[in-house]
């Protein structure tokens, strides 16, 4: 009788929860999925909770391209709304997406800061990275990129784009500084600005490690709050009326993005996206039971469609590339299913344009604590590579290395394929690498012989 009990009880906590008619019914699909509308509009406030830090950091990293910081802030809610409403209502999935980080600081620091490009070209460079990126999403050829590329540096891309935000964090925090003697060396730690970015990590770190709620947004909100206390941040308010976007809109340069000295920028972003965009989706479609019987993903391919169209978008008002974000995640335990999730997403994202002030007063000290925090959680892809194969653990390493050794992603991804390639072929293993390698090896051969 009790196990009796005890299925019934089970059944009516797994059973559907009733959805609302009408609209958002025929929108979502609600019933079909097994959620409510009250479920979904919770599941989106925690994920919006959990990456609303990218509207405090991303200013802060972009603005350092000199791009104007209130252009970007709004930039950033915009671009992040328009991406995440259409991943709602084009794919109906509970995915939010906003301006990646990693490739925000490609961006700033290397295409502008270290190659000398202006911000209005890099962002014809992110623009033609991602037509090409929405073309693959129309065609096989995505399938084919992503089956030729090895898994190693796909997992080392991810891990060495990390290592590179590691570096960009702890460079901005003063934790790590140039030396003549030894390139780098241990930043000044009775410096304020070193002791409060390290103190935002370990409060990140720790809350993440308890689940807390939105860990990084409190660790950079209460580092910011700690320095207004200090005396370190002057107090500007909170709410207020949206900067103007016009110093960032349609400002973008298409045409200077096709010089040939920006075709290893343009293929950085591209890939570093799309293999961070399908490891995205793949795992949130698995924790959202969105596999078919047949072990297809419902609506996977919209939902490519709707990333790769998302930083298309995204450069005409000012954004790096945007992709889907990881954190989608809580947003799904907590119960999301459908676009209502991603539409409450972009609703919040629009309202947070009226919290210019706030975001003003972040210092660069408490984004830096975020980006070390971040950069650590991206390189855990690191224990996916097989390190018992030299073949595919030394490119790997070399990938992963170079990108903060060179301050450049693209300078990692092109030496990693170019060893992978040498080694497979000098090791009798010529017939396991596929075309698509060779051919992007010889066109990153030529680029460092030539550019």
């Amino acid at each position: 009788m009790d196990n009796a009990n005890q299925q019934v009880r089970q059944n009516e906590t797994t059973a559907p929860h009733p959805a609302a008619s009408g609209l958002l019914e025929k929108l979502f699909k609600l019933s079909a999925h097994g959620t409510s509308v009250k479920t979904e509009l919770t599941a989106g406030l925690t994920t919006f909770i959990t990456m609303a830090y990218i509207i405090f950091v991303n200013p802060n990293i972009m603005s350092s391209s000199g791009m104007d910081a209130g252009a970007v802030f709004v930039a950033t809610c915009i671009g992040a709304a328009v991406a995440t409403l259409l991943m709602g209502l084009y794919a109906n999935w509970p995915v939010g997406l906003a301006p990646g980080m990693g490739l925000n600081a490609f961006f700033a620091f290397t295409v502008v800061g270290e190659m000398g490009y202006s911000w209005e070209i890099a962002l014809g460079a992110v623009f033609w990275s991602g037509i090409i990126f929405t073309a693959m999403s129309f065609w096989k050829i995505r399938e084919w990129v992503l089956d030729a590329i090895p898994e190693s540096l796909r997992y080392a891309m991810t891990a060495g784009v990390g290592l590179f935000l590691g570096l960009v964090g702890l460079k901005s925090a003063g934790i790590v500084v140039e030396s003549p003697a030894t390139l780098v060396t241990l930043g000044d730690f009775t410096q304020p600005s070193a002791v409060l970015a390290a103190l935002c990590f370990l409060i990140i770190a720790i809350l993440s490690y308890r689940k807390f709620f939105g860990a990084v947004l409190v660790g950079v909100i209460g580092t910011s709050l700690l320095g207004l206390a200090l005396g370190y941040v002057e107090y500007n308010g909170i709410f207020a009326m949206p900067p103007s976007i016009a110093p960032t809109f349609m400002k973008l340069d298409i045409m200077g993005a096709l010089d040939v000295g920006m075709i290893t920028v343009i293929l950085a972003f591209l890939f570093v996206n799309m293999f961070d965009t399908a490891g995205t989706l793949m795992g949130v479609a698995e924790r959202a039971n969105l596999r078919n019987p047949d072990g297809s993903i419902e609506g996977l391919g919209k939902s490519l469609k709707a990333d790769s169209a998302s930083s298309v978008i995204g450069t005409f008002i000012g954004c790096p590339p945007v992709t889907s974000y990881v954190e989608s995640a809580a947003g799904v335990a907590a119960g999301g299913r459908t676009g209502l999730t991603a539409v409450t997403i972009a609703v919040l994202f629009l309202l947070s344009m009226f919290l210019a002030p706030l975001a003003g007063m972040v210092p660069p000290y408490a984004t830096a604590g975020a980006l070390i925090f971040v950069a650590f959680a991206m390189m855990s892809s690191l224990s996916k590579i097989n390190w018992d194969d030299y073949t595919e653990m030394a490119p790997a390493a070399i990938t992963a290395l170079m990108m903060p050794l060179t301050f450049s992603i693209a300078n990692g991804i092109a030496m990693g394929f170019v060893s992978y390639a040498v080694l497979k072929l000098a090791t009798g293993q010529a017939r396991q690498v596929s075309i698509g390698v060779y051919v992007l090896s010889i066109i990153f051969i030529a680029k460092f012989i030539y550019m």
